[in-house]
């Protein structure tokens, strides 16, 4: 029976992601370089294969080798898109689609500094204004 496959990436599929929105499009030896000064040393079939199952499920692109250079590759979504998408699931799934829970379990589980408060008091002040308007 086939393995499940989950709607969020794997550790390994976000770190492929996260070189592929720093620099695209990039090919199969770049992104093993990037991924090993992140500490994860993986087989260039390893990374193939990786590059190849994410194209399958529609997460990146393959892009056309040029006058027989390697192929390319290219992320579908951007970074916020993808945050935007799972976070969104998480807010209805875990916290019920109430905002408060989310920004009050934030605090917990981040410390948050001076300036990371005071960039999101604007935030929300500029939300409330809109919300008012």
């Amino acid at each position: 029976m086939p393995k499940p496959t989950s709607e969020y990436p794997t550790d390994l599929e976000l770190l492929i992601r996260k070189v592929l929105w720093e620099k695209s499009p990039v090919t199969v030896r770049e992104v093993r370089s990037a991924l090993e000064a992140t500490g994860r040393k993986l087989a260039h079939t390893t990374v193939i294969t990786m590059l190849q199952t994410m194209v399958e499920k529609g997460k990146i692109e393959k892009l056309e080798s040029l006058q027989g250079k390697a192929f390319r590759f290219v992320p579908i979504l951007e970074r916020d898109d993808v945050a935007k998408e799972m976070l969104g699931d998480i807010i209805q799934r875990v916290f019920d689609g109430l905002a408060a829970a989310v920004m009050l379990s934030l605090f917990d589980v981040t410390e948050l500094d001076a300036e990371e408060l005071t960039v999101l008091r604007k935030l929300l002040n500029q939300r409330l204004r809109e919300a008012k308007s």
